[in-house]
């Protein structure tokens, strides 16, 4: 098997530069969630197709660490690999962390690439050791030692977002940075994370499938700004709006040249989002404080203008969902040889429907369409060489979103494929009843994502079910359909959920080899009234996509809940509609009729 023959070499390159530990994480020299394929090390050291996961080697031990969300999906991609699978947060499966510092004697070497490693992770290996000696060498990339044909490192043209979308100058954002950084004693802050760099300077690309970010890193200080990009990207109009800016331009590699020049400096460095290797250099002869981007929390609330902007690409969204649902409920009511049709066909066709819109750019993600027992696969992804055909009687799950030029989106919707069973009523019904109690909650401001989850797992908790992923997850703007600091999952989060923050409302039921069920919303927090006990919060539902009518018994909902999807419905039909074919348009009124 050929994930046995990497591993092998893998082993003889450690033996021969003495390495008992190599650790292969998930990310790229910025620590993205998603990557270019020349960064997909983990994938090609352990065949897990996943975008999240963790592999740590010693001399006869093999482990992939992954969430639940890739249980099932990293069971099937390493099997007979002799790797074994960790799960993350099960009972007694220790982290990663743990495992490696019981398997490192005293003395041992612990090796990686320090590009991809982030400063938190090694850090934490450094305090759990407990005086226990060992080396950490920072320097190799194995994998790429043994990788051959590896792809290239991906770089794409460059384009301005306007401000008519961002709806705030890079002059702007630099200046509340700055702000920022004086309260932090920091007369520098260096920036490795694609997203905050494009959101700071309003520039976006394509170097990352379905995240329009540039490979960059910058370096802000009091009396200027440097941005390390390979200058081929950028054409005369990017070139002009920099120098403009008076942004200085410099090579992509040229930060960790310049980092060893940088001395007696107070350097402001996220330690989740720098790379340990650009720290390690950095660390020599400055003064280290470690924080948060400011930028992130900028970021994560979004200014009148891109909530603007935002609402109107999910409307975009929701026309092209709208019409996929049409053209898919009729094919099954036709019964036009619908077990031809395919997840393959399934993703082609919304994709197809997407580019029919204004400003679209891109998918957010690479789209999940799921039949039956593929579905509990939460990041399941068909392949030509292993895919299934819909099948009457089962669930479809679809997971998609888009990049518009001014919006991000990310819906999931669950199709019954014909006449379904009681059994996958009922719990289509309890996701509903979950996501829809998330949805209509009020709630004071100071609460946390944390606070809420209970509220969307609550319906499906009554039944002795779980499902083994968080609820909610923020989103960008034009940027990465994931996007920090706040969240919605039982893990504890300290990030309040402030006005402006957008977030996922998506809780499910995935029961194995047999279906799996989600309904996504995404949702801005807004501020509701100010009373003497404080300032209340709410959600509104950006996204405007028609809930199957098909999966659910209306008799499991109460008459709070009942309300709330009709009303939901009306505004779906009123906002839609108009966008829609005569025949489409009949078929949403329908679909979207009172329960």
């Amino acid at each position: 098997m050929e994930i046995n023959k990497r591993l092998l070499k893998l082993r003889i390159l450690m033996e021969n530069h003495g390495i008992d530990i190599y650790y292969v994480p998930s990310s790229d020299y910025h620590q993205s969630e998603y990557m270019c394929d020349y960064f997909k090390t983990r994938r090609f050291i352990s065949g897990f197709g996943g975008s999240a996961g963790t592999v740590v080697v010693t001399k006869d031990k093999a482990g992939l660490w992954v969430d639940g969300r890739y249980f099932i999906q990293a069971a099937r991609d390493i099997a007979g690999t002799g790797i074994e699978l960790y799960k993350m947060g099960e009972s007694k499966v220790p982290t990663t962390t743990e495992f490696i510092v019981s398997e490192i004697k005293e003395n041992g070497t612990l090796a990686f690439d320090g590009k991809v490693a982030s400063i938190d992770t090694i850090k934490e290996i450094e305090n759990m050791l407990n005086g226990k000696k060992i080396n950490i060498i920072a320097k190799y990339d194995l994998i790429g030692e043994i990788w051959k044909n590896r792809p290239e490192i991906k770089f794409t043209e460059a384009f301005i977002l306007d401000e008519k979308y961002t709806g705030e100058s890079f002059k702007d954002k630099i200046k509340r940075i700055k702000e920022e950084m004086l309260k932090k004693k920091a007369n520098y802050h260096v920036v490795t994370s694609l997203d905050d760099i494009a959101w700071i300077f309003n520039l976006r690309g394509h170097d990352i499938k379905n995240s329009p970010v540039n490979l960059a890193y910058a370096l802000i200080s009091m009396n200027r700004t440097v941005l390390y990009i390979d200058e081929t990207k950028l054409n005369d109009k990017v070139k002009d709006y920099l120098m403009k800016n008076n942004i200085v331009i410099r090579d992509y590699n040229d930060i960790y040249r310049e980092a060893v020049e940088l001395q007696s400096q107070n350097i402001l460095i996220d330690k989740i989002k720098v790379n340990y290797y650009l720290y390690e250099i950095l660390k020599e002869k400055n003064k280290i404080i470690f924080a948060d981007n400011p930028s992130v929390l900028m970021k994560a609330c979004k200014n009148k203008v891109e909530i603007e902007n935002t609402r109107d690409a999910h409307l975009k969204d929701a026309v092209a969902c709208t019409k996929f649902m049409y053209w898919f409920k009729k094919q099954v009511k036709e019964n036009k040889n619908i077990e031809k049709i395919s997840e393959l066909d399934i993703s082609d066709k919304i994709l197809e429907f997407r580019k029919e819109q204004k400003g679209y750019i891109e998918p957010s993600f690479d789209t999940i369409p799921a039949v039956g027992a593929n579905a509990p696969m939460m990041h399941y992804r068909p392949t030509p060489e292993r895919h299934d055909n819909l099948k009457l009687g089962k669930l479809l799950l679809i997971d998609s979103g888009a990049q518009y030029d001014n919006g991000t989106t990310d819906v999931t919707r669950t199709f019954a494929i014909g006449n379904i069973d009681n059994k996958l009523k009922e719990h289509f019904t309890l996701v509903l009843k979950g996501m829809l109690s998330l949805s209509k909650v009020k709630f004071l401001y100071g609460i946390t994502g944390t606070n809420l989850d209970v509220l969307a797992r609550a319906p499906i908790w009554k039944y002795g079910i779980d499902y083994k992923s968080g609820t909610g997850h923020g989103m960008g703007f034009v940027l990465n359909v994931h996007e920090g600091p706040h969240r919605i999952a039982p893990t504890y989060n300290s990030q309040k959920l402030e006005d402006g923050m957008i977030v996922s409302n998506e809780p499910g039921i995935y029961i194995e080899d047999s279906h799996g069920i989600r309904i996504e919303n995404i949702l801005l927090v807004q501020k509701a009234e100010n009373t003497a006990f404080g300032q209340f919060m709410v959600f509104e539902t950006l996204t405007l996509v028609p809930i199957d009518l098909d999966c659910m018994l209306p008799d499991l909902l109460d008459s709070e809940e009942k309300e709330f999807l009709n009303k939901y419905h009306k505004i779906v039909y009123n906002k839609v509609s108009k966008y829609l074919l005569e025949d489409e348009r009949e078929w949403l009124k329908e679909y979207t009729r009172e329960i």
